[in-house]
C-alpha cells in the first residue's frame, strides 16, 4: 500500500446517507433504473441542470479532520469577559441541561408538536416556559417563545396597530430601548408605512395620535424608572404599552403587568442558554387574555384526551399565517423551542428561590462595582439600576484600551459613555479586575469585602416586586440532579423524534443531524461570544462564517448569502425588503404587486403583506403547477407595478416544473424579480444552481436542506442568496459594519449574524459531504421518494408528478377516496401511525386530505420498508372497514392511539383485539413506542384555554 493510500479515510457520506450501494440498486431496480445518474435524467429537467464543478464546496473531508479545522479556526477567536449586556449576557448553563437537553438528539431532533400525542414532554416543557414568562412578566398569557428580542418587539408593534382603535399610524419608542431592538422596529414599521416617534414616551404630548409606546426596563443604560403614570397617559388616548423587559431582573422589579404594560416582550437568553455570538435564544410576547387571537407565535394548551384525562396541544392555530395568509398580523412559521426547553428547565431546576438569590447576587455585586467606581472618582450613574451602570468619563478610550488588556469587554454608549452589565457569572474577583480597568490597569486599593460590608443600597421601595411568581410545583420540586435528570427523561420518554424513528414529514426534511457537525455548537470559542463583542475577537468564526456565504454561493449559483435571517420566514421578509429596495433606488418605489401561486407556503403572502406589498394569486393547473397563462395574463397586467413572484422550487406539491425558466422570464420581461421559496432546496443541491436558472432571490432553510436540527420547532437559520445586481441591498447592522453592505437594507434581527452559534452544523455538513456527497445525497432523496412512491401507488393515489411520471423529494399521497369508502380520513391514518412507532407524514398540505411523505437520504431502505409496510397495513385495516368485516365507527383507526391505560382497563368494547390494537405489525413487540395520551381534542382545548401550568389547587 502506497503512503497516498493511507490518508484519512472519509467516511462520513456513506454514514449520513441511509442506503448502502446494494440497498440503492435494489432500491433504482424497482423503479426500472440502473443508476442514480439515469434517474435523474428522467426526472430533473434537462434545462436546469448544472456542470458545474462546485470547487469553493471542496471535496469533502472525514469527521476527524473537519473538527481539527474548524477547533483551529475557531482557536483565533478571544474569548473575553463581556459586560456589554444590550439584552445579552454571559450564563451558566448547569451540566445536566447541556448534557440532557441541549447536547441529547431526543430534544433537538425532534418536530414541531403538531402531532401533540407524541410531543407530550416538549409540550410540557414549553407549557412550562408560558408559566414562568406570565409570572415574571405579571401578564395573563404568552406563547411558547418566538426569534429573539427585535423581532419580538416588532411582532408587539404589529399587533399593538392590529388592536388599537384610533387608526394611527405612529408609535412612541424610548431612545432607551437597547439599539438593536430600535433598529429592527425600524425595519419593519418603514415599509408598512409606520412612524417611529424616537423620545422618552413621558415626554409625548399627543400632538400626533399613536397606536402605542415602548420601553425598556430595565432601560438600556441600566435604569429603572416607574412608568405606571405615562402608561396610564396613553391608555388615556386609546395606545398600547409594550415593555421589553429582562427575565431576571423581574424576580427583583415590579412586573409590568402591574405598573400597566399591555405586551411584555423579552429574551430567556440568560435562564442558561449560551451567548453564541447573538443567538438562537427564546424571545417571547406575553399579553393580556383578552388579546390572545392577534397574539403571534404558537401557543400550547390544555386539553383533553379519548380517555377524558389532560393532554397538552398547540391551541388556536387559526391565529396563524398559514391559515390567513396575507391577512396575516405575522409571518412567524418557527420558534425557539429547543431553547425555550432549557430556558424552562433553567427555571424548574433553580425555582423562585434560586433566581432570585442569582438576580439578587448579581444586583448587590453591581452596586459594589458603581460604589467602588465612584470611589476612584468616575460619575456614575445614580438612577435605581438592577445589573447595569453607566459612566461618564473623559478617559473612555484609554479605558477600553486597559480592559482589552485584561481580557473585558466593555460597552461604548459614547465617545465619554461606558456601559457594564454583570451577570451570573461574575465572581468578587472579577469586580477587582474591572476597577483595574479604570486604574490605568493597576491594582487598587479597594477590596469587594470592604465595600459590601458598608455599601448601603437598595432597590426604590415603590419599584420592589411584592407580587409571588412561579409557585407552581413543577418549579417547587425539581432541584437536585437527580429530581431533575428523573423529570428530563420523564418528559423525554413521551415524545416520538429521530432517535425512534423516521419523521416522513413532507416540505420539512427530518434528515440527520450528525453528532460531529453539533459539538462544536458548545465550544466556548463559539458559545461564549458575545454579538457586539469587537469583531477583531471573532475572527476564527467569522472566518468560517465567510466561507459557508462562499460555499452557499457555489451550491445556489447566486452572487452574495446573507446569514442574518434566523428563521425562513425571516429569510423571506429580508428577501422581499432587498427586492422591494432594489426598486426604490432605480425609481420604481411604485412597484408593490407580489404574484404568489395559489399552492404556497402561508409565509409567502404573510411576508409579502408585511413588506408592503400587494398580493395577487396565480392559479395552479390539475398537476399542481403554475398555470403559466394565468401568469403571464397576471404579470402584464400588473406590468407597471409589478415587484415580484414568489414561486416555491420544486413546487410545494413535489415536482420539478418544466416551465421555470420560463417563468422567471415572464417575470423579468414586465420589470419584476423572481423570489425562490428554497423550502424545496434539497431537490437541487448539486445538480441545479437556481441563481443560473432565473431566480433573483432565494432563502435556504438550512434547519432542512444543510443538516440544522429542527429542535422541537426551533432553531432555524434561512439565509438569503441573491444575484450580483441586489448584492448591495443585502441586510446590515447599524453596530456592526462588517456584517453587512454599506447600503444594505437595515437589520431585520437583533444580531449581526443571527442565530451565529449553530452556523457551524451547516459549515461542518457541507465540508464533510463535499460536492459529491451532496449530489449523491440530492440524488438518494429522489430516488428514497419515488420508491416509496411506486410501492405505496396501488393502494394510495399519488396526487401529482412531473412530466416524466416521478415525483421529486416528496410525494403527495391521495386519501380523500377512503373517505367516501370507509368513513377513515386522513387524521385517522397519522393517529393510526402513532401505534406503528411513526410520527405522520405532512397533514392537509398543500391540498386538504393527503399526506405528503419525504423520507430524506438519511433513512437506510430497512426504515424506508418498515414505514411502507406500515402503510399498507393501515390499508388493509381500511380495507376490512370497506368490506363491512370492521365497524365504521368502532375501529383500530378511529379510536387510535392506543395507550397502555386503554389496554389495561378490564373492559375493552371493541371489535378488534388488544394485540391488534397496539402489536399490528410482528417488529413492535421488540421496539415500541408507547404513547402516553390518546387522541387529542383539538376543539375542546380551544374553547376551555388553557395555557398555564394548572394551579396548586388542581394538582391536589
Amino acid at each position: 500500500m502506497k503512503l497516498a493510500d493511507l490518508s484519512p479515510i472519509n467516511e462520513f457520506i456513506p454514514r449520513h446517507i441511509g442506503p448502502n450501494d446494494t440497498d440503492i440498486q435494489a432500491m433504482l431496480k424497482t423503479l426500472g433504473f440502473s443508476s442514480l445518474n439515469e434517474l435523474a435524467d428522467k426526472i430533473i429537467p434537462s434545462q436546469i441542470r448544472t456542470q458545474h464543478n462546485f470547487a469553493d464546496v471542496g471535496p469533502g473531508i472525514s469527521e476527524y479532520g473537519l473538527l481539527n479545522q474548524l477547533k483551529s479556526m475557531v482557536s483565533k477567536n478571544k474569548v473575553f469577559k463581556s459586560y456589554i449586556g444590550m439584552g445579552y449576557h454571559d450564563t451558566i448553563t448547569p451540566t445536566i441541561i447541556q448534557r440532557n437537553i441541549f447536547e441529547n438528539p431526543v430534544w433537538y431532533t425532534a418536530y414541531t408538536p403538531y402531532q401533540a400525542e407524541i410531543a407530550q414532554g416538549r409540550l410540557e416543557a414549553l407549557l412550562n416556559f408560558q408559566t414562568m414568562v406570565i409570572d415574571l412578566t405579571g401578564m395573563e398569557i404568552s406563547n411558547s417563545s418566538l426569534l429573539d428580542e427585535g423581532t419580538a418587539a416588532a411582532e408587539a408593534m404589529f399587533m399593538a396597530h392590529a388592536l388599537c382603535k384610533n387608526k394611527a399610524n405612529a408609535f412612541v419608542v424610548s431612545p432607551k430601548m437597547h439599539p438593536h431592538v430600535i433598529e429592527v422596529l425600524g425595519t419593519r414599521a418603514e415599509p408598512l408605512g409606520f412612524e417611529m416617534i424616537l423620545m422618552e414616551p413621558s415626554a409625548y404630548d399627543f400632538s400626533k395620535p399613536v397606536f402605542g409606546a415602548f420601553f425598556q426596563y430595565p432601560d438600556t443604560e441600566g435604569g429603572v424608572q416607574d412608568h405606571s403614570a405615562t402608561a396610564k397617559k396613553f391608555h388615556d388616548h386609546g395606545a398600547l404599552v409594550t415593555a421589553s423587559v429582562d427575565l431576571l431582573g423581574m424576580t427583583l422589579l415590579t412586573p409590568p403587568g402591574e405598573w400597566g404594560a399591555d405586551i411584555v416582550v423579552g429574551n430567556s437568553q440568560r435562564f442558561g442558554v449560551p451567548l453564541g455570538f447573538g443567538g438562537p435564544h427564546a424571545a417571547f410576547l406575553a399579553t393580556k387574555d383578552a388579546y390572545k387571537r392577534m397574539m403571534p407565535g404558537r401557543l400550547v394548551g390544555i386539553s383533553v384526551d379519548s380517555q377524558n384525562k389532560p393532554a397538552l396541544r398547540l391551541a388556536l392555530q387559526t391565529r396563524e399565517q398559514h391559515i390567513r395568509r396575507e391577512k396575516a398580523t405575522s409571518n412567524i412559521c418557527t420558534a425557539q423551542v429547543l431553547l425555550a426547553n432549557m430556558a424552562s428547565m433553567y427555571a424548574v431546576y433553580h425555582g423562585p428561590e434560586g433566581l432570585k438569590r442569582i438576580a439578587q447576587r448579581v444586583n448587590r455585586l453591581t452596586a459594589i462595582m458603581a460604589d467602588g467606581l465612584s470611589k476612584l472618582g468616575y460619575n456614575v450613574s445614580k438612577d435605581s439600576f438592577f445589573d447595569t451602570v453607566t459612566v461618564t468619563t473623559d478617559k473612555a478610550a484609554s479605558i477600553i484600551a486597559d480592559a482589552e488588556a485584561l481580557q473585558m469587554n466593555f460597552r461604548i454608549l459614547a465617545p465619554n459613555k461606558l456601559g457594564i452589565s454583570l451577570n451570573e457569572t461574575v465572581q468578587p474577583q472579577d469586580i477587582e479586575t474591572i476597577w483595574m480597568a479604570f486604574n490605568g490597569g493597576k491594582k487598587t486599593d479597594l477590596t469587594v469585602d470592604s465595600i459590601d460590608d458598608t455599601l448601603k443600597f437598595e432597590l426604590p421601595a415603590a419599584l420592589v416586586r411584592k407580587s409571588p411568581y412561579m409557585t407552581n410545583p413543577v418549579f417547587n420540586s425539581h432541584h437536585s440532579e437527580t429530581e431533575l435528570l428523573r423529570y428530563i427523561h420523564h418528559l423525554q420518554n413521551k415524545d416520538i423524534t429521530l432517535t425512534h424513528s423516521m419523521i416522513p414529514l413532507g416540505s420539512c426534511t427530518m434528515k440527520l443531524n450528525a453528532t460531529t457537525e453539533l459539538i462544536p455548537v458548545s465550544w466556548p470559542e463559539i458559545s461564549k461570544l458575545h454579538p457586539f463583542a469587537p469583531v477583531a475577537q471573532a475572527q476564527g468564526l467569522i472566518e468560517m462564517i465567510k466561507d459557508l456565504e462562499h460555499k452557499l454561493c457555489d451550491i445556489t449559483g447566486f452572487a452574495a448569502v446573507s446569514l442574518q435571517p434566523n428563521a425562513g420566514s425571516q429569510g423571506e421578509y429580508a428577501g422581499l425588503l432587498v427586492i422591494r429596495k432594489y426598486h426604490q433606488t432605480r425609481g420604481e418605489a411604485h412597484r408593490n404587486i407580489c404574484l404568489i401561486p395559489s399552492s404556497a407556503h402561508g409565509t409567502n403572502p404573510a411576508s409579502a403583506a408585511l413588506a408592503g406589498m400587494e398580493v395577487v394569486v396565480v392559479n395552479c393547473d390539475a398537476l399542481g403547477n403554475v398555470e403559466v397563462s394565468d401568469l403571464k395574463e397576471k404579470a402584464e397586467k400588473h406590468k407597471a407595478n409589478l415587484a415580484c413572484l414568489m414561486i416555491t422550487y420544486p413546487s410545494t406539491h413535489g415536482v420539478y416544473e418544466e416551465s421555470i425558466k420560463e417563468i422567471c422570464q415572464i417575470i423579468h420581461d414586465n420589470g419584476g424579480q423572481v423570489y425562490m421559496d428554497g423550502a424545496n432546496m434539497n431537490a437541487l443541491v448539486g445538480m441545479c444552481r437556481p441563481g443560473n436558472f432565473g431566480a433573483d432571490v432565494s432563502h435556504m432553510n438550512l434547519h432542512k436542506t444543510f443538516a440544522i436540527p429542527h429542535g422541537g420547532g426551533g432553531p432555524g437559520v434561512g439565509p438569503i442568496g441573491v444575484g450580483a445586481h441586489l448584492k448591495e441591498f443585502l441586510p446590515k447592522h447599524s453596530l456592526v459594519k462588517e456584517a453587512g453592505p454599506a447600503n444594505g437594507i437595515s437589520a431585520t434581527t437583533s444580531a449581526p449574524w443571527g442565530s451565529a452559534s449553530i452556523l457551524p452544523i451547516s459549515w461542518a455538513y457541507i465540508t464533510m459531504m463535499g460536492a459529491q456527497g451532496l449530489q449523491k445525497a440530492t440524488l438518494v432523496s429522489l430516488l428514497s421518494a419515488n420508491y416509496i412512491a411506486k410501492k405505496l401507488e396501488k393502494d394510495y393515489p399519488v396526487l401529482y408528478k412531473g412530466k416524466s411520471g416521478y415525483v421529486a423529494h416528496e410525494c403527495i399521497i391521495d386519501t380523500r377516496e377512503l373517505k367516501k369508502t370507509s368513513g377513515i380520513d386522513v387524521t385517522d391514518i397519522a393517529k393510526r401511525l402513532i401505534d406503528y412507532g411513526f410520527h405522520a407524514p405532512t397533514m392537509s398540505f398543500p391540498v386538504a386530505g393527503t399526506l405528503m411523505i419525504e423520507p430524506t437520504e438519511s433513512e437506510p431502505k430497512q426504515e424506508l420498508d418498515r414505514f411502507i409496510d406500515s402503510m399498507l397495513s393501515i390499508r388493509k385495516e381500511i380495507n376490512a372497514i370497506e368490506s363491512g368485516k370492521m365497524d365504521k365507527e368502532n375501529n383500530a383507526l378511529k379510536n387510535s392511539p392506543h395507550t397502555a391505560q386503554m389496554l389495561m382497563k378490564p373492559e375493552w368494547n371493541h371489535p378488534y383485539s388488544r394485540e391488534e390494537a397496539v402489536y399490528p405489525v410482528e417488529w413492535l413487540r421488540t421496539n415500541k413506542f408507547w404513547p402516553v395520551v390518546g387522541r387529542v381534542d383539538n376543539a375542546y382545548g380551544d374553547r376551555n384555554l388553557i395555557c398555564s401550568c394548572p394551579s396548586i389547587e388542581e394538582y391536589k
